[in-house]
């Protein structure tokens, strides 16, 4: 059987898990190929954005398992659970990966709600009278 790297990305609340092998380069996300459950062109480059740049398209299948969160935080998930697969099949490809800024956590998450507020910052609306 083929080597199966198993990584795990995060973004906001999305989780993204990730088992790559050598192959043609499918992309199945929850059961449906990447075109369609990332409809919008943007969304395709951000996933694309790790093979592009370290010039591995077509190389790897993958199997992607999503959770949580919303579609731009999923795709951020699936990018960064590449960078590190890529990085954990072939460590020469760290250094570029890390200066784009692929390897980073984005730590940005919703702030809570805070108690005698509308939202986490925003009050209720002031009446005069």
């Amino acid at each position: 059987m083929a080597e199966v790297t198993n990584t795990l990305g995060r973004r906001k609340t999305a989780v993204a898990r990730i088992y790559m092998t050598p192959g043609k380069g499918n992309i199945i996300v929850n059961g449906r190929d990447y075109k369609e459950y990332f409809p919008s062109e943007i969304l395709q480059i951000i996933v694309n954005q790790p093979f592009v740049l370290t010039k591995t398209e077509g190389v790897y299948d993958l199997k992607v398992n999503l959770t949580g969160g919303g579609i731009n935080g999923q795709a951020g998930a699936v990018r960064l659970a590449i960078s590190r697969a890529l990085q954990e099949i072939d460590s020469e490809l760290r250094p570029p990966l890390k200066k784009e800024g692929f390897l980073t956590r984005d730590p940005r998450m919703v702030e809570r709600k805070k108690p005698g507020r509308r939202k986490a910052r925003r009050k209720f609306q002031f009446s005069k009278r």
